[in-house]
């Protein structure tokens, strides 16, 4: 039997223009070789899952190819590419930062630098997780990083810059990593789709996407996992609100309704049957702020891009949206932003829940009375 790789493996990027929502770093990167305008030492920042290291193994591999393309690619033909495709290549050196984090790993690694490499232009350094090292590691590897020898690059990668001293910053060439955004995210997810044979809903990669949080490992190591528990070659929605225990977004639309309604009764019969399919409480409010937050920029036209969801649901936001007013949607958020705040000091935090769909459903009462109260005021005036 065939031996399984994970989708983050088996289509991790192997050049720049593969590489998916960080055209900023991969466009600057390209310049810099093209232009032999190459710092000796960068550091590349950003949350995990983003591309830090992948671009790291690409820059590597790119600078050190024998024969790179028009648009500043490697060739993956050249015996440098080769070997750095079968892992083989002793010009570049890996270190985890993690394990090797003491002065002596350190004393290693800048010994190993004055030897100039067999073959190739390029000996290159990528200490991942570089904020692991010791401050006694991180003096240890000033001298050698403001001063290295011309053939020696380092790339450091790190999920936590601030962890960092300033005099190493200070020698790095810094490159930020953004989030990756859930549209960039959506269509790779499309693209391996394809590749795999597999059909999906896009309400299904887009869930995947969003709960990813902007990281595109962690987001193909949940396709991996939805399209295991299906078992037959399809992501369906349904199946993957199942798997990642999430409140479909019809709940939050039908709890809006019975609110709009003013219906107490069916507001409570509703998050009765939320908890009874085991999510919590708090979930529900967290989840029940964000939906009328989407509302709220539903209503203008000029905000409704801010919202990351398919086109479909824009509609139904769009047209529930309309039976709500700007007041009644600032008074809810307010009321849910204050009940999230408070819960967990709560001792009975259904009833905390409860007691906020009751004020909720009482709220377009309220809004009416004070706006007659006002008129009449007006009038007397």
């Amino acid at each position: 039997m065939e031996n399984f790789v994970v989708s983050a493996r088996k289509y991790r990027p192997s050049d720049f223009k593969s590489v998916v929502g960080q055209q900023h770093i991969t466009t600057t990167l390209k310049n810099a070789i093209k232009n032999q305008h190459l710092a000796q030492a960068f550091l590349f920042c950003g949350p995990r899952g983003v591309g830090k290291t992948t671009c790291a193994r690409i820059l590597a591999k790119t600078i050190n190819c024998e024969n790179k393309t028009n648009d500043v690619e490697a060739c993956n033909q050249c015996d440098s590419c080769r070997a750095f495709n079968d892992n083989s290549a002793f010009n570049v050196h890996e270190l985890d930062a993690a394990s090797n984090n003491s002065v002596d790993d350190i004393r290693n690694l800048v010994d190993q630098v004055r030897y100039a490499p067999q073959k190739g232009q390029y000996k290159v350094y990528i200490i991942d997780e570089v904020h692991m090292l010791s401050v006694a590691a991180f003096n240890a590897f000033l001298k050698t990083l403001e001063e290295p020898p011309k053939h020696a690059i380092f790339i450091l990668a790190t999920t936590e810059k601030h962890k960092i001293i300033p005099t190493i910053l200070s020698r790095c060439q810094i490159f930020d990593f953004n989030r990756i955004q859930i549209n960039d995210i959506t269509e790779h997810l499309k693209y391996i789709s394809g590749k795999e044979g597999i059909s999906y809903e896009d309400e299904a990669l887009r869930l995947i996407a969003t709960k990813a949080d902007g990281a595109l490992r962690d987001a193909l190591s949940i396709f991996d996992l939805i399209v295991t528990f299906s078992a037959g070659n399809k992501v369906t929605y349904q199946e993957a609100i199942s798997n990642l225990h999430i409140l479909d977004y019809d709940y939050y639309f039908k709890v809006t309704d019975a609110i709009l309604e003013e219906s107490i009764s069916s507001a409570l019969l509703i998050f009765d049957e939320i908890l009874k399919n085991g999510f919590d409480g708090h979930n529900f409010l967290v989840g029940l702020a964000s939906h009328l937050r989407e509302l709220l920029v539903a209503k203008d036209p000029a905000t409704i891009a801010l919202m990351e969801v398919s086109e479909s649901t824009k509609e139904r936001y769009k047209d529930q949206s309309e039976r709500t007013t700007l007041s009644f949607l600032l008074s809810s958020l307010n009321i849910c932003n204050q009940a999230e705040i408070s819960y967990k000091a709560s001792k009975n935090q259904r009833l905390h829940v409860e007691l906020v769909l009751m004020k909720l459903a009482k709220l377009p009462h309220a809004i009416t009375l004070a706006t007659l109260a006002q008129e009449e005021s007006k009038k007397k005036v």
